[in-house]
């Protein structure tokens, strides 16, 4: 069955894809908060300092190294056991660590292990939420018509802005209710309960969705893959590798060009902690405004035109946004954040159908999870780091968008030789080319 074949099972209710989309609210409310609190986590956890920022990042971007190991196994499970029964499972796991992560004691009540175990507890959470966007991306695929997919599939995106601009609101709102040595001393903990909350809601919704029509279609013909990784690598590996292309660009403009700049804003000295959490307020609403357009659009004139416009923006936007935001007013650095915020968003719309319907039904959660979540941890995880460092070595501001511009440049290639995916244009290019090969012969 080719990844663009519509199968003959029925959609999923709407109250199944609703709560769908919205699950991965708690994932990017967990990740972006972590980022947009990494200066407070930085004092709470790792004593303040000149180290205390890098070694708060350094211990995002390891954690990010379990994300492909806990997508693998979710995505085993999604493609063997089902997709809804791993979900339910993953989002417990979540509520759990959140939970963990607000009750740990700080650096002033047990030193230097404090930041150990948040450590641990954030290896933990990213393992749990490994297969979360993937594994929603691809329910939402599976359960939505062949002419909406773009716009359908990309509701994940902007559910995951939504976790982002409540991330941040939640961040800002306390940063600002209170003084510094209140929020150092308790309040950086109510973040983090209202994470726990959050995703214990979402576990109990979640036990309401039905299963994918995709996969029902196979447990009913048979064709539930024994293996699925290894059917993805013996059969699928060019589609590994576009999908690989796809994410890296998502994941950098996504976490160097959104969730990066408030500490790039506070850190350089260009805005107050508070203005510059508000700031990343206004970037997450633009995004949320932008994503289903790209995805529609991206429904309408195909996968592939909207993902090369958007490398080229890649290509030509974040140095001279960086720049911006590092000389100029507060009207310049807002429009430098929300245009950026802009394009990582149209990036993740398109990314998210584009990546599912690179795979068949049957292993596309390992296919994702191996493609996607390689790139993230790489592109996402290790890349606030790496631009902080640079920053701070090289004194000069614009290097996170040199960062983006170079991943837009490597990966417009594969872009530009890569087949639509679309379904509409997918199968009539494939219908010209039997009607081309018929009249050759």
């Amino acid at each position: 069955m080719s990844p663009t074949e519509k199968t003959d099972t029925p959609e999923v209710s709407r109250g199944s894809m609703i709560v769908a989309a919205l699950s991965t609210v708690v994932e990017w409310y967990d990740f972006t908060l972590y980022l947009y609190f990494a200066t407070v986590l930085s004092r709470v956890f790792f004593g303040g300092g000149d180290t205390s920022l890098l070694a708060t990042l350094a211990g995002f971007a390891i954690a990010y190294g379990m994300r492909p190991l806990g997508a693998m196994a979710f995505g085993h499970l999604g493609d063997r056991i089902g997709r809804q029964r791993t979900l339910l499972l993953s989002m417990l796991l979540m509520t759990l660590a959140m939970l963990a992560t607000a009750l740990l004691p700080d650096h002033a009540a047990i030193g230097p292990a404090a930041g150990g175990l948040l450590l641990l507890l954030r290896c933990f959470m990213a393992f749990s939420v490994g297969g979360e966007y993937t594994g929603v991306v691809a329910y939402l695929l599976e359960g939505a018509r062949e002419a909406r997919r773009g716009l359908i599939t990309s509701l994940a995106s902007a559910a995951s802005e939504v976790g982002a601009l409540l991330a941040v609101a939640v961040s800002a709102a306390t940063v600002g209710a209170m003084s510094t040595a209140h929020l150092d001393a308790w309040g950086w903990r109510i973040p983090f309960f209202v994470g726990a909350l959050l995703a214990g809601s979402v576990w109990i919704a979640r036990s309401t969705m039905q299963e994918s029509p995709e996969f029902l279609r196979q447990v009913k013909q048979d064709t539930v893959p024994a293996s699925p990784l290894r059917e993805v690598l013996a059969h699928h590996r060019p589609a590994l590798a576009r999908t690989f292309a796809i994410s890296a660009l998502g994941s950098i403009t996504y976490y160097v060009g959104i969730t990066y700049v408030p500490a790039f804003l506070s850190s350089s000295g260009i805005l107050a902690e508070g203005r510059s959490l508000w700031l990343s307020t206004l970037a997450a609403a633009a995004v949320i405004l932008v994503t289903p357009f790209f995805g529609a659009l991206s429904d309408r004139v195909g996968r592939k035109p909207v993902l090369v416009w958007l490398g080229v923006a890649g290509m030509l936007l974040p140095l001279s946004m960086f720049g911006l935001m590092a000389g100029g007013g507060e009207l310049d650095i807002a429009g430098g954040a929300i245009v950026l915020a802009c394009l990582a968003g149209g990036v993740s719309a398109v990314g998210a159908p584009a990546t599912a319907e690179q795979f068949p039904g049957e292993g596309r959660l390992s296919g994702l999870a191996l493609g996607v979540t390689v790139a993230t941890a790489i592109f996402g995880g290790l890349t606030p780091f790496l631009a902080e460092l640079l920053v701070q070595r090289t004194g000069w501001t614009a290097v996170p968008g040199a960062m983006i511009a170079m991943v837009a440049l490597l990966v417009l290639p594969v872009f530009l030789t890569m087949p639509e995916t679309q379904p509409r244009l997918a199968k009539a290019r494939a219908r010209d080319q039997a009607a081309k090969e018929s009249s050759d012969i």
